[in-house]
């Protein structure tokens, strides 16, 4: 008997405003959930994730001042869901960004930006990041597990 492999691919291509963050949250969630059984809690962190790699694309298309739209990729195989979203921003590297001291350190509260891509490397179980002058690429993958028949 054979057996298929289930691969999604879906593609979006969203204005550079925060009122669209919901939609895609929205369209990941439901790929996450839909041949899954992924724990409400890993899909929370998921859309979390997402949320924050929009808002950071969102934030670097207004730093420039570009019309391009962002894009987000999602792609779902047998294991694994990966969402990419991408931007045409300024880049930055990825390598320098600051260490924060743990949440339990009071100096944590003098840190009001930049806790979005620690935040997205806690949340997901694989983070990539390739930025240069022409925009930057976040690519998170959340690991799955095979839904029951």
């Amino acid at each position: 008997m054979a057996t298929w492999a289930i691969t999604a691919f879906i593609e979006l291509e969203i204005p550079a405003r925060a009122e669209f963050v919901g939609l895609v949250r929205l369209v990941v969630s439901s790929l996450a959930s839909a041949r899954r059984s992924l724990a409400d809690d890993r899909i929370d962190d998921l859309k979390l994730a997402v949320s924050e790699a929009c808002t950071n694309a969102i934030e670097a298309h207004a730093e420039v001042d570009v019309d391009e739209r962002v894009l987000v990729r999602c792609r779902e195989d047998e294991d694994r869901l990966e969402v990419s979203v991408e931007d045409r921003g300024p880049g930055f590297d990825p390598h320098e960004l600051p260490e924060h001291p743990p949440v339990t350190d009071p100096d944590r509260l003098k840190f009001e930006r930049g806790l979005g891509i620690p935040l997205i490397r806690s949340l997901v179980d694989e983070v990539e990041i390739k930025s240069s002058s022409d925009g930057t690429a976040v690519r998170m993958i959340m690991r799955l597990e095979a839904a029951e028949a």
